[in-house]
């Protein structure tokens, strides 16, 4: 709770800039260099410009891009589905703990009218300006649209048939802020896929009990993403591969993951990288209410959640959501993979940010981009979250 309250405490001033310190750069790498920044964006990196009131880190911090985390339910006893402005901005500010300075608030399979006033009370919130915490850019929706089969922990009551009506709904409520459905797809829905795209969405297919001649069609049909690749989809099997196998096998597709170390283990997280690489894996949190409190009783949708040694279960142990930070997830497929810091960052920032198709805005440092970062150490320990220039969290 005390750094919940270190985020409430906004910088007074925009930061100018930084001198001398390690950048990762977007084509370059991490390199020692100096960067300005010009009402919210990056106005120029290199070694040739004034760096007067410039700050310089400390020894071992390293300035990344601002982290991405396009699927997340809740934090700080707060959910998506709660449906007030107060829960919303909570999500926000304990999202800035992460380095998190962009994502998309995540509803869940519920009574269709809960789902609306939980997408109207979100396009209410995004309608306004909100200086702290992350920035929320929309909505994605996990489900109604799911298998009975593989819900995990949706309430497989609530779940409702493919229909372009529920659909324009949904969309409406959130004021045409949906960024990405999850969804069961099965072949003869290509009005329903054509209608999420129509309004931008990205189509992502989870919660699925697919074969994968379904989800290849599925494919063929527009969806680009796995929603947390392995969990709640039909697995491998040597004579149909199911959704998993797929989502691995299509070159279009990116695949979430939740890299806690408790949704997947290790040697699933190399299975998936050497299918995928690192530019198609987009790590998130699917974090839940519990998400920076102790241990102890929670709820995600409606359904209590016992909370204890790093996860979140239903009563029946099946998982509900995770307690993940995303920089520890960082931390985690760096250390799993074996591979460089950059890499393992790119997973949680350009590529959210292309599924987001926001990668122009955010992502990556360059000039002309949002001002947004994350100042950390090698082992992605995060000391401050910037977001337009300005500190949304200091760990000081």
């Amino acid at each position: 709770m005390l750094e919940y309250l270190q985020c409430k405490k906004r910088a007074i001033s925009m930061i100018k800039g930084y001198k001398n310190s390690l950048i990762y750069v977007e084509g370059k790498g991490i390199v020692k260099t100096n960067l300005s920044i010009k009402d919210g964006t990056i106005d120029n990196i290199g070694d040739d410009m004034d760096t007067a009131g410039f700050e310089e880190l400390a020894e071992g911090q390293i300035l990344v891009p601002g982290f991405v985390d396009e699927h997340i339910h809740g934090a700080g006893g707060s959910d998506a589905m709660n449906g007030t402005e107060k829960d919303l901005e909570t999500i926000a500010i304990f999202q800035a703990m992460d380095g998190t300075t962009t994502f998309n608030f995540t509803t869940m399979t519920m009574e269709k009218d809960i789902i609306i006033k939980a997408l109207s009370a979100i396009n209410e919130y995004l309608s306004k300006e909100h200086k702290d915490g992350a920035r929320a850019v929309g909505v994605h929706l996990e489900g109604p649209f799911i298998s009975k089969a593989f819900c995990g922990a949706q309430n497989p009551g609530d779940i409702l048939p493919l229909n372009v009506k529920d659909l324009d709904d949904f969309i409406a409520a959130s004021g045409d802020h949906i960024k990405i459905a999850t969804v069961c797809y099965k072949p003869g829905n290509e009005e329903f896929a054509k209608e999420m795209l129509k309004h931008g969405i990205a189509p992502s297919l989870g919660h699925s009990d697919d074969t994968a001649e379904e989800a290849f069609d599925a494919v063929r049909n527009g969806f680009s993403i796995s929603t947390h690749t392995y969990n709640a989809q039909k697995g491998l099997h040597h004579r149909d591969v199911g959704t998993l196998g797929a989502m691995m096998l299509s070159d279009s597709v990116s695949c979430e993951l939740i890299a806690d170390l408790h949704h997947v283990c290790a040697d699933a997280i190399r299975i998936l990288y050497r299918m995928k690489g690192k530019d198609k894996i987009a790590l998130i949190t699917d974090s839940m209410e519990a998400k920076g409190l102790p241990d102890g009783m929670y709820q995600l949708g409606g359904q209590p959640v016992v909370v204890k040694d790093g996860t979140a279960r239903l009563e029946n142990g099946v998982l509900a959501g995770s307690i993940l930070h995303l920089n520890e997830g960082i931390r985690n497929v760096k250390n799993v993979l074996g591979i460089s810091l950059e890499d393992a960052i790119d997973m949680a920032t350009i590529n959210p940010a292309r599924n987001l198709k926001m990668e122009n805005e955010i992502g990556s440092i360059k000039e002309g981009k949002k001002a947004d970062f994350a100042i950390i150490d090698k082992d992605v320990n995060v000391y401050k979250t910037i977001r337009d220039g300005e500190v949304i969290y200091s760990k000081e």
